[in-house]
């Protein structure tokens, strides 16, 4: 059996990286008594990947961790022990099975991401926010009409010049934060700063005096190939469950049917 942790990051484990959180949930399954499968060889290790690792100082309400199970387990339970040994700023939101096939994995099919972005009184606390000013409204329409934003995208080995603006699904002002909605994963991935490092640049100020934080809301896939829609990774999940018990309880029927030959 496979499944999919949706959990929260929030508070002081914000600054704790995608290593040490591996390594906590790791424990957490062995304290939870979770019947999570190894790898092989001679040095085995539990079957877990997580879709879109989060970023050091970010917090998230949607964050995914596939694993897989030795055998069946209601997922209701085990997410509710799971919680039971997580700490202050990690939280479990639900559990949900998920197709075997590889197709299926968070890290696949991930496309794009939600944030909100607040405005900080400082960079020293991101508890202390402010209202986002009226006049950006305007800015932010002013900003995405553009043709194209091109900015310098920065990787370990090189710096090149991006256009961001097809990565930029959605971009909304509202008093208490800007919501974005971007895209992610392996093909195309944008990450907040950068568009809103963009934003400030756009609208005359310098980036590095006007502090952000940044909150993931949720990662999702796209609904099916070919259309627009977005389905966030546990309801996926789901959906995707649900259709593949749909087509094994069809099959199983259509075999049940007498054949011509028989009638």
């Amino acid at each position: 059996m496979k499944a999919r942790i949706k959990f929260r990051k929030y508070g002081i484990m914000r600054f704790i990286g995608h290593l040490d959180v591996m390594r906590f949930f790791q424990k957490a399954m062995r304290r939870a008594g979770i019947p999570i499968a190894f790898t092989g060889g001679y040095s085995p290790h539990m079957i877990m990947s997580f879709a879109q690792p989060l970023g050091v100082g970010i917090t998230s309400d949607g964050e995914y961790l596939d694993i897989e199970l030795k055998e069946a387990v209601d997922c209701a339970k085990a997410a509710r022990r799971l919680n039971e040994v997580m700490v202050e700023g990690i939280d479990v939101v639900n559990m949900v099975p998920i197709p075997e096939d590889k197709k299926c994995s968070g890290m696949t099919i991930v496309a794009a991401a939600s944030y909100r972005v607040t405005l900080l009184e400082s960079a020293k606390s991101a508890e202390i926010t402010k209202e986002i000013p009226a006049s950006w409204k305007t800015k932010i329409e002013e900003f995405m009409v553009q043709e194209s934003i091109v900015v310098l995208k920065k990787t370990k080995r090189s710096e090149t010049e991006t256009d961001i603006k097809p990565m930029i699904y959605q971009m909304q002002w509202n008093v208490d934060g800007i919501e974005l909605f971007l895209a992610a994963g392996s093909e195309q991935n944008l990450k907040p700063d950068l568009v809103m490092g963009a934003f400030i640049g756009f609208v005359g100020e310098e980036p590095e005096r006007v502090p952000f934080h940044y909150h993931r809301l949720d990662v999702y896939a796209k609904c099916k190939e070919g259309t627009d829609g977005f389905l966030p990774l546990d309801r996926f999940g789901l959906q995707e469950h649900e259709n593949e018990q749909k087509r094994s309880q069809d099959q199983c029927y259509e075999n049940l049917r007498p054949s011509e030959d028989s009638i």
